[in-house]
């Protein structure tokens, strides 16, 4: 089972990919970073993507019966995953189910140009299941 590392690294192997981090959206501090960083800083695209995702997670209009205050720490949060494009790539976070409070997300950069959001977003799924925090 890959550690941190190993699935940014992987991720980085995927058509298109520009670079690829671990969030924590509670803090908001990349707890790892692979190559290009959107805006050339990872701890700012970090703290930015991490209130995106945690407003989205503690939203309850986008998961039917649960909002934030049923979200139980070791649970997943109730989205899967985040789709944000721009006018030349496109970023997809995918939160993290772990055993102690599934407070993370990976955060892939793809170019739009010779990236595969679909497969992407298969792999990404892939990797999360797998990632070993810890």
């Amino acid at each position: 089972m890959p550690g941190i590392d190993e699935s940014l690294l992987e991720a980085m192997r995927l058509p298109g990919a520009r670079g690829a981090s671990l969030v924590d959206w509670i803090s908001g501090l990349a707890l790892g970073a692979v190559g290009e960083a959107p805006g050339g800083d990872w701890e700012a695209t970090a703290a930015e993507t991490a209130e995106l995702a945690r407003h989205v997670a503690e939203s309850g209009s986008l998961a039917a019966g649960e909002t934030g205050s049923d979200l139980d720490p070791g649970k997943a949060p109730p989205v899967e995953d985040l789709i944000a494009t721009t006018g030349d790539a496109y970023h997809l976070l995918r939160f993290v189910s772990t055993p102690f409070d599934s407070t993370v997300f990976l955060h892939l950069w793809l170019g739009r140009d010779d990236g595969n959001l679909a497969l992407a977003r298969i792999r990404l799924a892939e990797m999360a299941d797998r990632l070993v925090l810890g």
